[in-house]
């Protein structure tokens, strides 16, 4: 009990600095939403009174509500499609490459990673024509397959990387007695990458979520639009917009961010936390 107090008494001016240096974005966020829920008369910095209109695209249909609520519709289903297609085939992927002796594993591998470093804003032209020639261009479901395709190579290779970490005798124990190779795969295997799994699942997620120049340029048609764009559509007129309904709908777009961020703060910590065994 002792040395866990002092361990604590000495941890206290890394935390104290960590609240400093925190209290600038901690002080905007604040201020930012006390801001959509007052009004403030022009010159000064002190509100002076509470409304609740510039929140009012929740519920009143004449402020373009349809729209904000057709793009929170359509970002979720593009932020949740693309966890779930990485997820899918990163474990699959980054299993056979970490446990299977396939042919030109190693050139697989460097491609992974080649691939992952290309930058996507030079693919933009190629995507595009594609797009149109398989009549996918302005429909939500061509983006996904583009921002997935764009991110498996990520996800393929943090999930090898924890595969590595698993240690072989526990898939040799489950199939010595008896279990089939998915079985062990699933009964065994999956338990012990967890950590893992939730971490490149939320990060898939969120990736999706603050996506902007891909639905921008491939779906930017008000039927398929995601809030990142719908947000930009706002100001798209810099002599007239209506600044306080940006705002809002701005902090209405972050706050699952936010609050996921919150939940799997831990487990986002371990993206990069698998092995690196070649």
């Amino acid at each position: 009990m002792k040395q866990e107090n002092t361990r604590n008494f000495t941890s206290w001016p890394v935390l104290l600095l960590l609240g400093m240096l925190s209290s600038p974005i901690l002080i905007m966020y604040l201020y930012l939403f006390i801001d959509t829920i007052t009004n403030t008369e022009p010159g000064s910095l002190v509100p002076n009174e509470f409304t609740l209109e510039h929140w009012r695209f929740l519920w009143e249909t004449d402020t373009g509500s349809t729209s904000v609520w057709v793009a929170t519709r359509n970002t979720v289903i593009f932020a949740t499609t693309n966890a779930s297609i990485i997820l899918g085939v990163s474990l699959t992927a980054g299993y056979a490459l970490s446990r299977l002796n396939l042919p030109f594993r190693r050139f697989f591998l460097a491609g992974v990673l080649a691939l992952h470093a290309f930058p996507t804003i030079t693919l933009v032209i190629a995507l595009f024509i594609v797009l149109q020639m398989v009549g996918l261009y302005n429909t939500l479901i061509g983006v996904i397959f583009i921002k997935s395709a764009l991110m498996l190579p990520f996800g393929i290779w943090v999930m090898k990387g924890f595969y590595d970490t698993v240690p072989w005798e526990i898939e040799m124990a489950g199939v010595q007695d008896g279990a089939s190779r998915f079985t062990v795969w699933r009964r065994l295997v999956l338990p012990q990458i967890q950590p893992g799994l939730i971490a490149l699942g939320v990060f898939a997620f969120l990736d999706g979520w603050s996506e902007y120049i891909l639905p921008q340029i491939f779906a930017p048609d008000a039927d398929v639009q995601v809030l990142s764009v719908y947000l930009a559509s706002l100001i798209a007129d810099d002599q007239k917009f209506d600044f306080n309904l940006f705002k809002s709908i701005g902090l209405f777009y972050v706050v699952p961010v936010i609050i996921l961020y919150l939940i799997f703060q831990n487990k986002l910590m371990n993206i990069y936390g698998g092995g690196s065994k070649g």
